[in-house]
């Protein structure tokens, strides 16, 4: 889709909102999701401070519309998956839970790949245990090849593995994560696609072209670490905007986020019902062509418009 700064100065002083749904692995999602990563302990291991917070966190994410839920066995290890049970199950009809496999976490918190079939196999049965499941919605393949970013290197005995499961109903649908796009092609020739989960967010945006190319397929682009993760966004700009708008900074990054494309579904994670809150306004932030194309100036290293 054509990018913001490239609209004429007729065009930029609105834009029509972005739309509130996205039809995913067969059902509609909102677009706005809840990621379930912090509510497990300081690292994303061991279990969170106030159990109890985090179950009425996950419990008012649902009160206010989530029906897509972002999840993994490997948080805490089996922490987070087990706050999930207690706090929603039995699940609601709508309910889209997403879950990943590929690691698995040592005693000291590190993250260790986990992909031979053996380990897909048993993270899947790990997943369905501790959620109380028999069968996952959406299973995303994390790729590990570097821990930090898309790295190439076949996937092909993996996605074998996970379509195996899938013939046999412990998956319903199968994504991807940390992937390059020849990697999200060559999975695709083994099983459908139905997401991508890859680092992007305002200010890193080395997925722009992707993400393009997955929204004309149809397929969903899920960003992790929409706020900048571990190291939340920090700009000036941003923050000067989102004063103007009289919203957070990363409320306003996420909206920006959903007027990006129509196939990004966002996942922000927070252990705190305030900024649960907070990130929940992003879906009725009324963002004009001009503040969009500030806002795109931002993450292309361009000066702002004053």
């Amino acid at each position: 889709m054509p990018q913001p700064s490239n609209h004429s100065p007729a065009q930029t002083k609105q834009r029509a909102q972005p739309a509130r749904t996205f039809p995913f692995a067969g059902r509609t999602v909102n677009r706005v999701g809840y990621g379930a990563m912090q509510l497990a302990g300081p690292g994303v291991f061991g279990p969170p401070k106030d159990r109890a917070a985090a179950v009425a966190v996950l419990r008012e994410a649902l009160a206010l519309g989530v029906n897509h839920l972002d999840t993994s066995d490997f948080y805490g290890p089996h922490v987070t998956n087990q706050i999930i049970r207690e706090a929603l199950h039995p699940y609601a009809d709508d309910l889209t839970i997403v879950t990943k496999v590929g690691a698995v976490r040592d005693g000291t918190g590190a993250w260790l790949p986990a992909l031979e079939p053996s380990d897909i196999e048993r993270a899947v049965h790990d997943n369905l245990r501790n959620l109380g499941l028999d069968t996952l919605d959406v299973v995303n393949l994390r790729i590990m090849g570097d821990v930090h970013k898309p790295a190439e290197g076949s996937v092909e005995r993996e996605m074998e593995a996970l379509a195996a499961l899938r013939e046999r109903g412990l998956v319903r649908h199968i994504g991807i994560s940390n992937a390059t796009a020849k990697q999200i092609d060559d999975a695709e020739k083994i099983a459908p696609i139905v997401c991508v989960q890859n680092h992007y967010n305002l200010v890193h945006r080395d997925d722009d072209g992707l993400i393009d190319a997955l929204a004309a397929r149809g397929v969903a682009y899920v960003p992790f670490f929409p706020l900048g993760g571990f190291t939340p966004i920090q700009s000036s700009a941003l923050s000067d905007i989102a004063r103007t708008l009289e919203a957070t900074p990363m409320a306003v990054a996420l909206a920006w986020l959903l007027h990006r494309s129509p196939n990004i579904l966002l996942i922000p994670g927070t252990s705190s019902l305030a900024h649960l809150r907070e990130n929940m306004t992003a879906q009725t932030l009324e963002l004009s062509g001009e503040v969009l194309a500030q806002l795109d100036a931002i993450g292309k290293g361009q000066k702002t418009i004053a």
